[in-house]
């Protein structure tokens, strides 16, 4: 009966997840439209900071419980999850276009960023000075994505996009909370049924925890891919692994010293090596294709029977 249940919980989840994440990117690319906003730029706010909502409610409130030591292994399994397979499996299914700015900027930006938190973390806590550096730099990311805005071309039209922007916000607003609650349930039913099945907390955390929390850019991405919002689909997934280190392992240092324990550099070394072979796959033809894509999804194969053999 428990494991039905479980069952029950995993599916409800990700039917939640799939109308949300349809719901939320036509409402997202619609208010791009309205204001003449470029789809990349609400792809790497409005998006990834919606679709990392889970991912900053679960790190933040572990640090206000005092149990921030789960706070750096939920980011950097997120962000390793969020390119590898997320990208990984979007590109398997429609091979993705790459703006240069995605290429030239964000995604060595999202790079640097990663080592940053490695260099931080070398003392073994990400600590408060820690934290007000990756809140500045924060805001500096935010300030730049504000020129983009004001520089960028507008929005290209979107076909059938003839509703009010009030319909477009109720819309993305309503689809945000089908992600956020589906990847809940959806998390709760997998971490049920791992431990019906003897899987241990910390595997657990690892996997099914990185992954559920990261479902939403899954569903977002692939979503925004499948109908044809490219810059969408890419700024999602990167805008969301700056937004991850950024602002919720920074305001979680604000709030306690975030413990970095030695195992986590293996783990941080991986994300920022999962950051420079998505430029090395784009940067050459501005997309990322099918290959890149099976080359992202076996490496994140080799990573979770490293994480399996430790």
């Amino acid at each position: 009966m428990e494991i039905f249940l479980s069952l029950l919980l995993l599916t409800l989840g990700f039917l939640m997840l799939v109308k949300g994440a349809d719901w939320f990117v036509e409402g997202a690319s619609g208010i791009a439209e309205k204001f003449g906003i470029p789809q990349l730029v609400i792809g790497l706010t409005i998006v990834a900071m919606g679709t990392s909502a889970p991912e900053a409610a679960v790190s933040i409130s572990a640090a206000l419980r005092g149990n921030a030591d789960i706070t750096v292994g939920n980011i950097i399994g997120s962000n390793i999850l969020n390119i590898l397979v997320i990208l990984g499996i979007s590109s398997v299914i429609i091979p993705i276009a790459v703006s240069g700015s995605t290429v030239f900027c964000e995604i060595p930006f999202m790079t640097v960023i990663t080592l940053l938190l490695l260099v931080q973390g070398m003392d073994g806590t990400v600590g408060f000075f820690d934290g007000v550096i990756l809140v500045l730099v924060f805001l500096a990311y935010f300030g730049y994505l504000f020129i983009m805005a004001r520089k960028g071309n507008a929005a290209r039209p979107v076909a059938g996009k003839k509703r009010k922007l009030w319909q477009f916000a109720v819309e993305t607003g309503v689809g945000l909370g089908l992600i956020v609650a589906g990847s809940n349930l959806a998390v709760e039913g997998a971490g049920d049924i791992a431990r019906i099945f003897g899987m241990s907390e910390r595997f657990i955390g690892l996997t099914i925890v990185a992954l559920g929390t990261s479902l939403p850019e899954l569903f977002t991405s692939v979503s925004a891919a499948r109908k044809g919002n490219a810059d969408i689909a890419i700024g999602n997934i990167v805008g969301s692994n700056i937004f991850n280190i950024l602002f919720v392992i920074g305001i979680s240092a604000l709030i306690v010293p975030v413990p970095f324990s030695s195992g986590f550099f293996a783990d941080a070394v991986v994300a920022a090596a999962a950051g420079m072979l998505l430029l090395a796959s784009c940067i050459r033809r501005r997309t990322l294709g099918r290959c890149s894509g099976i080359v992202m999804l076996l490496g994140y194969i080799a990573y979770f029977i490293f994480i399996c053999m430790e």
